[in-house]
């Protein structure tokens, strides 16, 4: 029996999880847990970049972030959970490839100059922040990982993973396999505003939203401009709550998306059936929370286990790597 191919995936903990991590990256976890040797990481490190200034929630995050992966179904028996920080050798590695990455590789990567801009706030012209994708492709090759699910803006990162590990097997001599994508097949859900979802816009339902919140929420987003009264012909391509009936309410969007463009449905139901959508989807995930939260001592030893686990991997591959490097 052929062995299962090595996925390693994780989350920055500097926030409140939402709808947006749940489409977008947990339901494909849950998925890939199944069928792979999966690695979920909490990535604290990568957390520290951005959020040194403000590093006092972090703790927080983390625990709160595992409660919402195991609510929403990771299950620590299939898959490894564990903390980016309690492996060392993720920092080993990603010393080894710095030495080897040239930094014309860095600059040009597309996002670090975007996020500049959205982060301006923040001092961010540091050694470590320019550097991330370089501990991403530590945080990937030190378990020997084949494939990375990942959304197609994050594609240029595991092109230059693969071209620092080509330059790291070209050296040295080593034989770490080149990481593909496993690119994710749920569209980026915008903000309730519109906007792009972000936390620091605020415009998310996070995934221990209560319910009443979220129905109020739902009734503030933005719907088709054009459409003053209910009777209006309504244009659903460019209205954020059909988009996320096309997410959460896949058994009647087809009648949705018909009576919103024959004016039968005004914009006030058509929310008030969304909200209804989303809350029963998170009513067994707030259930789960609050039992996992009275637990902090099982999400505890789960990171415990998952740093063991994840630890011996780690330790065994460096152990490789060193022989080659210093033999």
């Amino acid at each position: 029996m052929a062995e299962k191919k090595v996925v390693l995936s994780g989350m920055r903990p500097t926030g409140p999880l939402h709808l947006g991590h749940l489409v977008g990256a947990l339901s494909n976890w849950i998925a890939l847990q199944e069928e792979y040797s999966c690695f979920f990481m909490v990535a604290d490190w990568h957390a520290l970049m951005s959020e040194y200034e403000r590093h006092q929630s972090l703790s927080e995050y983390i625990v709160d972030n595992v409660v919402d992966w195991l609510a929403c179904g990771i299950d620590p028996d299939k898959a490894v959970v564990f903390l980016q920080s309690d492996v060392q050798e993720h920092l080993d590695l990603y010393m080894l490839f710095s030495i080897l990455t040239p930094l014309g590789w860095l600059e040009r990567c597309p996002t670090y100059k975007e996020q500049l801009q959205n982060l301006s706030t923040r001092q961010l012209q540091t050694h470590a922040f320019i550097g991330y994708p370089v501990l991403q492709a530590a945080d990937i090759l030190i378990y020997e990982a084949e494939l990375v699910p990942v959304g197609e803006d994050q594609l240029p990162h595991l092109e230059l993973a693969r071209e620092i590990v080509r330059r790291a097997n070209y050296y040295f001599g080593l034989d770490l396999p080149e990481p593909q994508p496993l690119l994710t097949k749920i569209p980026r859900l915008p903000g309730l505003d519109g906007r792009k979802m972000s936390k620091s816009y605020g415009n998310f339902i996070s995934l221990g939203e209560p319910a009443d919140e979220v129905t109020k929420k739902v009734s503030r987003m933005i719907t088709d401009p054009a459409r003053i009264r209910k009777t209006d012909p309504g244009h659903p391509e460019v209205c954020s709550v059909f988009t996320y009936h096309r997410v959460f309410s896949e058994g009647d969007v087809a009648e949705i998306e018909r009576d919103c463009r024959a004016g039968k449905i005004g914009c006030v139901e058509c929310k008030r059936h969304l909200a209804g959508n989303i809350n029963a989807r998170l009513e067994p995930i707030r259930s789960r929370r609050q039992e996992l939260l009275a637990k902090r001592d099982l999400v505890m030893d789960i990171l415990r286990q998952g740093k063991e686990r994840a630890g011996a991997v780690a330790r065994r591959v460096w152990s490789k790597i060193r022989q080659k490097i210093w033999s």
